[in-house]
């Protein structure tokens, strides 16, 4: 663990279609590795979490070619059919990163909240380990948000683990029925304000107290729009667009980890800081 404060990336994103392999690290990946700041000369420690889509062995697989093909340490932490570690406080603290990919946050949530991860996390969190994650694994970092966990109608989710106080609407361009519920969610009081997503965008909030940095993507077009309530406004909402910064790509082979073997991004202005 070596962030220098609690850090939070949330996401639409992680993994792409590899060149030689089924998936690889993409730009998002990489981010959450670089705010992580490992110290030069030893490889990224990165935890996947597979909760929400049941721990597949097929995909496990998959993060573990991307990863050693990113020349990153990447490990599981699963809970089907039990638990794979001894110690969650070991397994999470060890990590820089921890990874969680999507699938039924409200499964993600219960299995998590059942074997005490969740207080786990916070501890990681607040020492330094990254917390990231696509779809389900950046919607739970929030208050709350939008999830199909029930079904395909997509439905309000106000019980996530709070760590970042506001909501998270994700896939917003690619699946339309979620916005208008998310949007509605918010006029009504129903979740906090909170941050939209397209596909391959991600926000980041750093502190104890979570707060918004910046947004990225790892493409040209993607958008982040705040929504916020407003009861004077017809549609009960405000959505404001937000600046996203386009991340480099990400290198097609990194045989061993070293800062210079891809192109870093800027290091984001904690709004924190004095």
């Amino acid at each position: 663990m070596t962030a220098a404060e609690p850090t939070i990336l949330a996401t639409c994103g992680g993994l792409v279609g590899g060149e030689w392999d089924d998936s690889a690290y993409g730009p998002l990946l990489f981010e959450a590795v670089r705010l992580a700041r490992v110290p030069a000369g030893r490889p990224p420690r990165v935890l996947h979490v597979n909760t929400a889509g049941g721990d597949q062995r097929t995909v496990e697989g998959a993060e573990l070619a991307a990863a050693r093909t990113a020349g990153v340490e990447a490990s599981h932490l699963r809970f089907f059919p039990r638990r794979n570690v001894p110690s969650l406080r070991d397994a999470v603290l060890g990590a820089d990163v921890v990874w969680v990919s999507g699938g039924s946050v409200v499964n993600l949530l219960a299995v998590w909240r059942a074997h005490g991860l969740d207080e786990v996390l916070r501890e990681a969190w607040g020492a330094g380990v990254v917390l990231a994650g696509g779809s389900a694994g950046a919607l739970c970092w929030h208050t709350g948000g939008v999830t199909q966990s029930h079904g395909p109608q997509p439905s309000v989710l106000a019980d996530g683990l709070g760590f970042v106080s506001g909501s998270l609407g994700v896939h917003t361009d690619s699946d339309p029925d979620r916005s208008p519920v998310f949007r509605a969610a918010v006029a009504a009081g129903d979740l906090p304000a909170g941050i939209e997503l397209d596909e391959g965008v991600g926000v980041v909030h750093r502190g104890r107290s979570a707060t918004f940095v910046e947004a990225v993507t790892d493409h040209d077009g993607g958008g982040a729009v705040r929504i916020a309530r407003a009861p004077g406004d017809p549609t009960g909402i405000r959505a404001e667009p937000l600046p996203v910064r386009r991340l480099p790509d990400a290198p097609r082979s990194v045989p061993s980890w070293t800062p210079s073997a891809w192109t870093p991004s800027p290091e984001p202005v904690d709004e924190e800081a004095p």
